[in-house]
């Protein structure tokens, strides 16, 4: 899914680019009434099929099996925090990165350098079967080494001067890995979380993540209390503590459920 996704991104960004280039303004302020048009016409589709499925989990079951399965298991913690980490970065990365490239009056053309980006998450999420296959290696065994290397790169990003080409290979080494971890993480949520909790684990990873991107543009955009720099470093901060917690959910290895405090 991370790889059709990169590769829908890219195609929209080159039919971008070729209308932006070739054609008039008025057809170019057309795109977004009709990408709102189309979005409409998803979602009524999506909730036309959604009725289609009987409700076969009553609240208060659901309720339970979430307290059990979810609020009293150590490794689910861990999963979530990992899962709130990485989002957070990327979010923040894909804020940030057109005013990293540019600033000090650096010239780019933004429209080239977005499909590179995509690119090379296409290329990371394609490594994502190698590691699982021949290479028989434990998911949470090279996700550490990926998530230091990932805060390593955001590191180098925020605090060190670059060049423009040293910038791109930074920006594409971190997609890369950010196209193999995010298949990575979703092998682990079908393994530790039952399918029908799992909506409501990814909704509690992207709580705390959401509320501090939100503390943090308020701060940037409207106080400017704060540097794009020191955003970013959180970011690379979140990606080693994420790599912390993957070491402590190896050490936990493939356990059947228990409770938290027994781990």
């Amino acid at each position: 899914m991370s790889f059709y996704e990169s590769a829908s991104f890219i195609v929209s960004q080159v039919l971008g680019n070729w209308l932006i280039g070739g054609t008039e303004g008025s057809a170019v302020n057309l795109l977004p009434t009709a990408a709102a048009i189309l979005s409409l016409v998803a979602l009524i589709y999506a909730s036309q099929r959604l009725k289609e499925f009987p409700r076969t989990t009553k609240f208060e079951d659901y309720k339970i099996k979430f307290h059990s399965y979810i609020l009293m298991d150590r490794r689910i913690w861990l999963l979530s925090w990992v899962q709130a980490c990485v989002h957070f970065s990327s979010v923040v990365f894909w804020i940030l990165w057109a005013p990293t490239i540019v600033g000090d009056g650096r010239e780019m053309v933004l429209g080239l350098v977005y499909p590179c980006l995509l690119g090379a998450k296409m290329l990371g999420s394609s490594a994502f079967p190698w590691f699982n296959g021949p290479l028989s290696l434990r998911t949470e065994e090279y996700l550490v080494y990926t998530f230091v290397l990932m805060g390593s790169l955001m590191s180098i990003i925020a605090y060190d001067y670059q060049e423009i080409e040293m910038l791109l290979i930074l920006f594409c080494l971190y997609h890369a890995c950010l196209g193999l971890v995010l298949p990575s993480l979703a092998r682990l949520r079908t393994m530790f979380v039952p399918n029908e909790l799992r909506a409501g684990m990814m909704s509690l990873s992207l709580a705390p993540s959401n509320a501090a991107l939100f503390f943090f543009l308020v701060q940037r955009g409207y106080y400017h209390n704060i540097e794009n720099s020191t955003v970013i470093a959180l970011g690379a901060l979140g990606l080693f503590t994420a790599a912390g917690c993957m070491h402590m959910l190896k050490r936990a290895g493939k356990q059947p459920h228990q409770s938290w405090i027994k781990l």
